[in-house]
C-alpha cells in the first residue's frame, strides 16, 4: 500500500459457517461507513448476515477493492492471496480460525488495525508467491499461483510414485516417494514442515523442495534460490497423481506431465501487527519452550 493513499473501498472475505460472522460483521460495516469507506462483501459473508444482503463472488470483490479484509483462518488467507497478489492489493488478516500463522491479528485488534490502515502506513510483509504450471506435451495446460506450496502427490493408490526433479534444467534426482513439496518461505511452516522440511524466515529468497515419505532415507529436503525454475516430471508408469495448490486446488496429472514452479511476478502484501515479530509468532504457534 502506498504511504498516504486513501482507502475508499474494502472488500470483506470470509469462510462460510463461521458462527462469529453474524456478531462481528454488522458493527464492522457500520464502522466502515462511518469512516466513509465502502464495504464490498463476498457471498459467504453476506449469507451469514440478517436482512438478505447480496454478496459478490470473491473475484468480483477483489476487483472492486483497494484492500481485502479477511475474516477466517489460514485456509481463507491462502484463497484470498491468489486473488490479492496479482491485483497488487494488500490483505488485512483477522484470525477466526485455529492455528493462524498468517492471520496474526486477533478480533480484539481489528479496529486498531483498521485505524492504522486509514493512517496510510500499515506494516506490510511482502511474501513471495509461487507460479505453478502444469505442462503436458510441451504445452502449458493450467497455471495457478500459490502462497504456501505446490505438491505433486499420489492419489488413491497406496504405492509410491516415481518423480524426476530438475532445477534450472539440471537433473537433480529421481524419487520414489509419496510425493514432492515445493514450498515458499511462508509455506515452510505448513505441509513442508510436517514432512521434515526446515523453517525459513519470510524474507529469505529461497524455496524448499521436500520429499514426502521417500523410499531412500538419504533423500532430504533441498533449499534452492527463489530465482530457480523447478520442474517435477511424472514417470510414465505412474497413475493416480495430482498437482495440488495450497491444499485447495487439485489438478490430475497424466504420465510424463511436468509441474513447473517458479517465483510469481507479484508478491502478496500481507499487513502484519508491528508488535508481533515473526519469531514471537513462531514461539506462540509452535509452543517453543513449553514443558
Amino acid at each position: 500500500m502506498q504511504p498516504g493513499k486513501t482507502v475508499q473501498t474494502i472488500g470483506i472475505l470470509s469462510r462460510r459457517g463461521r458462527a462469529q460472522l453474524s456478531v462481528v460483521v454488522p458493527p464492522l460495516l457500520k464502522w466502515l461507513r462511518e469512516h466513509e469507506i465502502e464495504p464490498v462483501l463476498d457471498e459467504e459473508t453476506a449469507k451469514a448476515l440478517p436482512g438478505g444482503l447480496l454478496g459478490q463472488p470473491a473475484r468480483a470483490v477483489a476487483d472492486a477493492s483497494q484492500l481485502l479484509l479477511v475474516l477466517g483462518g489460514d485456509g481463507t488467507i491462502l484463497a484470498a492471496a491468489r486473488l490479492a497478489a496479482p491485483r497488487r492489493i494488500p490483505i488485512l488478516p483477522i484470525n477466526m480460525g485455529r492455528l493462524g500463522f498468517l492471520t496474526s491479528f486477533t478480533l480484539d485488534e481489528l479496529y486498531p488495525a483498521l485505524e492504522e490502515v486509514l493512517r496510510g502506513q500499515p506494516p506490510i510483509s511482502r511474501r513471495a508467491m509461487l507460479q505453478t504450471e502444469l505442462v503436458r506435451g510441451g504445452a502449458v495446460v493450467e497455471t495457478q499461483c500459490a502462497l504456501n506450496e505446490a505438491v505433486v502427490h499420489k492419489g488413491s493408490f497406496a504405492r509410491m510414485i516415481e518423480l524426476e526433479l530438475t532445477i534450472d534444467e539440471d537433473f537433480v534426482c529421481r524419487y520414489r516417494a509419496d510425493g514432492l513439496i515445493v514450498s515458499s518461505p511462508t509455506g515452510s511452516t505448513a505441509y513442508s514442515l510436517s514432512a521434515g522440511g526446515p523453517i525459513l524466515h519470510p524474507a529469505v529468497g529461497a524455496y524448499i523442495v521436500t520429499p514426502i515419505c521417500p523410499h531412500m532415507l538419504s533423500d532430504r529436503p533441498l533449499v534452492v534460490p527463489d530465482s530457480s525454475c523447478i520442474e517435477v516430471r511424472l514417470n510414465g508408469d505412474t497413475e493416480s497423481v495430482y498437482l495440488t495448490i495450497d491444499g485447495q486446488r487439485g489438478l490430475p496429472m497424466q504420465p510424463t506431465d511436468i509441474a513447473r514452479v517458479r517465483r510469481a511476478k507479484e508478491p502478496l502484501q500481507l499487513i502484519q501487527p508491528p508488535q508481533k515479530p515473526y519469531f514471537e509468532i513462531l514461539r506462540n504457534k509452535l509452543k517453543w519452550g513449553e514443558a
